[in-house]
């Protein structure tokens, strides 16, 4: 009864391994949309390492569980894993690992009501800048503009997605500028980074100490805007993307010597302005295929008893 083990190692190989070499590779900046879908990966597979680890100690340590894990495989198969001869361990292991799997789904539900309740309160205070006149009717467009002596502008998801811009962005942005903005914060909407920033934020709150969920919270932050501004970029040009950019930060001190909680957009600007070059497409299909079997692994792992037995 040794495969809960192994997937616990597997799992902890992987949360170990993997951010170091993202870390230590040079691609994930110029290659935004293949290393999200590479921190996935190597997330997913962490998580599919302990959820079979969980279930494989439950069959072993439960009759119950392992009628219902294993109801139609042959009797072979359930001798190959020798569930019978599973220590004491295997039913702590298996309720650890089921309240890590509860806690996790009660983080995830905590972010996403948070966003909700965001978004509510976001539209609320738009209403109230932004009233109806009398005998006004909801025109329902994706831009909204309101009055504002500071430059800025967001992206407010939901039902009826609307892009806010402020009257003092309006002044600062040329009119490629403020398309380049549109599709910067279109690019968000159409690929769910927000569902992205809840998952990896749920994972980092819900268990701190653990350095992958922290470091993948961190990263998903970090890509989803280089991948924003990429797709930006190839509509309306790196150098109007950049300047957007510029005229949007500039008065808010970003630019400056002393750190802020924006500090990234100076990166993100240089990153516009010196275009660095794209992997081969046959090196990112290699990278995207070879991060697709990393949660595949732990499956084999699994399934390896098994298969053997059956011969």
């Amino acid at each position: 009864m040794m495969v809960p083990v192994t997937l616990l190692l597997l799992g902890a190989l992987t949360a170990a391994l993997g951010p170091r070499l993202l870390a230590r590779a040079d691609w994930p900046d110029r290659e935004p949309v293949v290393a999200l879908w590479v921190w996935q990966c190597v997330v997913a597979a962490v998580l599919l390492c302990c959820a079979l680890s969980m279930t494989l100690s439950a069959a072993a340590a439960w009759q119950a569980v392992r009628g219902h894990v294993f109801a139609t495989a042959p009797r072979v198969v359930v001798d190959a894993y020798a569930l019978g001869t599973a220590g004491p361990w295997a039913a702590p292991t298996a309720v650890l690992l089921a309240c890590g799997g509860l806690w996790t789904l009660a983080m995830l539900l905590r972010e996403v009501v948070r966003a909700r309740t965001r978004r509510r309160a976001r539209r609320t205070e738009l209403r109230l800048r932004a009233p109806l006149l009398p005998g006004e009717e909801p025109a329902g467009g994706r831009l909204v503009v309101l009055e504002g002596d500071r430059p800025d502008a967001w992206w407010l998801a939901g039902a009826a997605p609307q892009l806010v811009v402020t009257t003092a962005a309006l002044r600062r942005l040329e009119g490629r500028q403020l398309d380049a903005l549109l599709a910067h914060e279109q690019g968000h909407a159409q690929a769910r980074h927000d569902w992205l920033r809840h998952c990896s934020a749920a994972l980092a709150g819900g268990f701190p100490q653990v350095p992958v969920f922290a470091a993948f919270r961190d990263e998903m932050h970090r890509l989803v805007e280089l991948a924003a501004d990429d797709m930006a970029s190839r509509r309306f040009g790196r150098l109007t993307t950049a300047l957007a950019l510029v005229e949007l930060n500039e008065e808010r001190g970003v630019f400056g010597p002393t750190p802020t909680p924006q500090a990234h957009v100076p990166q993100r600007v240089h990153r516009l302005l010196t275009a660095p070059d794209r992997l081969p497409a046959l090196h990112r299909l290699r990278l995207t295929a070879t991060a697709a079997l990393v949660p595949v692994l732990p499956v084999v792992v699994t399934l390896v008893p098994g298969l053997r037995a059956l011969g």
